[in-house]
């Protein structure tokens, strides 16, 4: 059964203007947000196009990736690679007037590649038990680096590129002298080598991917994945995703109630216009004249088949 499903927000290039936001620190397409508000619960679902640590001060953070269920509470952190869609439920204490204060850190691969190299980083070789979704925690030292970024956000104008960039390399040195299994979780990439196109495709279709994520998914060069995808399918991986989507789409709007902008949205479109605009172009209907025809059609055999018993 399908329910009302909203847009998957981009992380965090859509973070950064909500509203509940209390601050938010950037260098170079790196970011910091911060969190504070009072709520008994919201859900809803984050794409991410970079690796993300959240650390929950206060209140707790479900989140849901595939069929697992995590639960971050106050002073744990979560890490979540990138080009992962996840599903969260966050909700305050009731003992703190509902009060959820959490940052979020959005790490980029630039960022990582130079913090391996700074710290003198061994290659660590592909590790088969290596989740993308793991609960970290946190200690008095990690807790007391949280706590010296408060004049940071303060006064984020005042902060220059390199205090940011230097303030989250640190971070990357209490986690990773803390806990030796992070360092693989952050070096790993979020599948296990050459990954299967076919699954790849099949669990991202609907997600707001990019090429480039598909091709970090699969393990693989974006030119390899390119070129593989092409012998496979014999066609363009971004035509295909929109046929795929196209066919979720029919067949939603045939077996259930959702609005059009839900089904829009379920089938992985991201604007309604330019959804109507491809799925009038392949059935030669608008999602909604489609629908009402389908209903037309199926009163009709109804009625006919009513005829044949009398």
């Amino acid at each position: 059964m399908y329910s009302s499903i909203g847009k998957a927000i981009k992380a965090p290039q859509e973070l950064i203007k909500a509203p509940d936001k209390t601050a938010s620190l950037q260098q170079n397409g790196l970011s910091v947000i911060t969190f504070c508000l009072h709520t008994q619960g919201r859900k809803g679902s984050y794409f991410l196009k970079d690796h993300l640590l959240l650390y929950v001060k206060s209140g707790t953070y479900r989140v849901r990736f595939r069929d697992r269920e995590y639960t971050v509470r106050s002073n744990e952190m979560i890490f979540i690679h990138k080009s992962t869609l996840i599903e969260y439920d966050k909700s305050g204490e009731a003992s703190s007037d509902y009060m959820l204060d959490y940052m979020m850190f959005f790490l980029n691969e630039k960022l990582l590649e130079e913090f391996v190299q700074f710290a003198g980083v061994k290659p660590i070789y592909p590790v088969s038990d290596v989740a993308p979704v793991t609960i970290i925690a946190v200690n008095d030292l990690t807790r007391t680096y949280f706590e010296s970024l408060q004049p940071y956000f303060n006064q984020p104008s005042q902060v220059s590129d390199g205090l940011v960039k230097i303030k989250l390399m640190e971070l990357l040195f209490h986690l990773t002298n803390s806990n030796e299994h992070f360092l693989y979780q952050l070096l790993q990439p979020g599948s296990n080598g050459n990954d299967n196109i076919s699954r790849i495709m099949e669990e991202n279709f609907t997600n707001p991917v990019s090429l480039q994520d598909l091709a970090y998914l699969s393990g693989r060069s974006l030119s390899t994945f390119k070129r593989e995808f092409q012998a496979t399918y014999h066609t363009s991986p971004l035509k295909w995703i929109r046929n795929r989507r196209l066919d979720k789409a029919e067949r939603l709007l045939l077996e259930t109630a959702l609005s059009v902008t839900d089904v829009c949205y379920a089938a992985g479109f991201e604007n309604i216009t330019h959804f109507s605009k491809v799925f009038k172009l392949r059935l030669g209907l608008s999602p909604s004249e489609f629908r009402q025809k389908s209903k037309f059609t199926e009163d009709e055999v109804k009625l006919e088949l009513n005829e044949q018993t009398k």
